[in-house]
């Protein structure tokens, strides 16, 4: 892989990326079905800022996918959807092709070795999907998570008791070896988000989560204890969509929205669905995303209200 210091200087007399350049369209985008790595934030962040330059000159990805070898567009894609590591060279090539000035070109270098590096959970691949190594990236990185789970608690809320016993119940077949690496990788997930994250949660809680448990009634007491504990995290916010509350638009699915600081990315939704997990970049489809989520918090308790059905469901057991 070539190295990312060293190359050439870039043109001078070209302006800055603007904070809100053209966008082309962008269609939910199924990872599992990907060719090449999972994209991660720190990839997809030098992608975008490629894409940006790129739109700038003028250029189609046809057009440069010519100045690197390329011999498809296709691959230009994946380069700017964060799913290639970046070679030092095709970098540089594609800068000097985009016209791009030497700040930019520092930059986008600079950032690119940092995507390049390995990551935390790569020592988790042999239990983590491709999705799931994008969205923890993504919760690395993103200012706000807003998320709404509806068939099990978030993962970044599990207690290790209830995480083996969801695994155990949705895949019996699983080796214990395995279950045991899943367990330690969501812990390991949990630790890094309230220690070292400065993204805010929104959890928008369904209380059938709260019903249908895992575990023995111990877990999910333990389970429910952990859930009033986290209540008392300064970045970290509980709605309830209530059982008893009638036309609850609950079809808005399993969803995690990330929001990113200083327009380093657009707004990301992820969906979860049984065919498996897709990402949403495209502003439109986002929005609508959005609207739907926000349709549901606004008829959802409030934290002092979730954290009273909390207690009372924590009392029955």
């Amino acid at each position: 892989m070539g190295e990312l210091n060293g190359d050439p200087p870039c043109a001078k007399e070209n302006p800055s990326v603007p904070a809100q350049p053209a966008r082309s369209q962008r269609r939910p985008r199924p990872v599992e079905g990907m060719s090449g790595r999972a994209p991660t934030a720190q990839r997809m962040i030098v992608g975008e800022m490629l894409r940006r330059l790129r739109v700038r000159a003028g250029l189609k990805e046809a057009q440069a996918a010519k100045v690197i070898s390329f011999r498809y567009a296709s691959k230009i894609s994946r380069m700017e959807g964060g799913q290639h590591d970046f070679k030092g060279d095709e970098v540089s090539a594609l800068l000097t092709a985009y016209g791009a000035a030497d700040h930019e070109c520092e930059r986008v270098r600079n950032l690119a070795m940092k995507a390049n590096r390995p990551s935390w959970w790569d020592d988790w691949s042999d239990v983590s999907t491709k999705y799931l190594q994008t969205h923890v990236s993504l919760e690395e990185i993103a200012q706000r998570i807003r998320s709404y789970e509806m068939q099990q608690l978030l993962g970044l809320l599990q207690i290790p008791d209830y995480t083996r016993a969801l695994v155990r119940a949705n895949s019996p077949d699983t080796e214990a070896k395995a279950v045991d690496r899943m367990v330690e990788f969501r812990a390991m997930r949990q630790q890094r988000f309230l220690e070292a994250s400065q993204a805010h949660l929104l959890c928008l809680l369904d209380e059938v989560t709260l019903t249908r448990g895992y575990g023995s009634k111990e877990c999910m007491g333990k389970q429910l204890d952990h859930l009033m504990e986290l209540a008392d995290h300064p970045r970290i916010t509980f709605r309830l969509a209530p059982l008893d509350r009638l036309n609850m638009p609950v079809q808005v699915g399993t969803t995690t929205i990330f929001d990113f600081a200083d327009g380093a990315l657009s707004d990301i939704v992820y969906l979860e669905r049984a065919n498996g997990g897709r990402y949403i970049q495209d502003p439109t489809h986002v929005d609508e995303h959005v609207k739907g989520f926000d349709r549901l918090l606004l008829t959802s308790l409030a934290q002092p209200a979730a954290l009273r059905r909390i207690r009372d469901h924590r009392r029955k057991l």
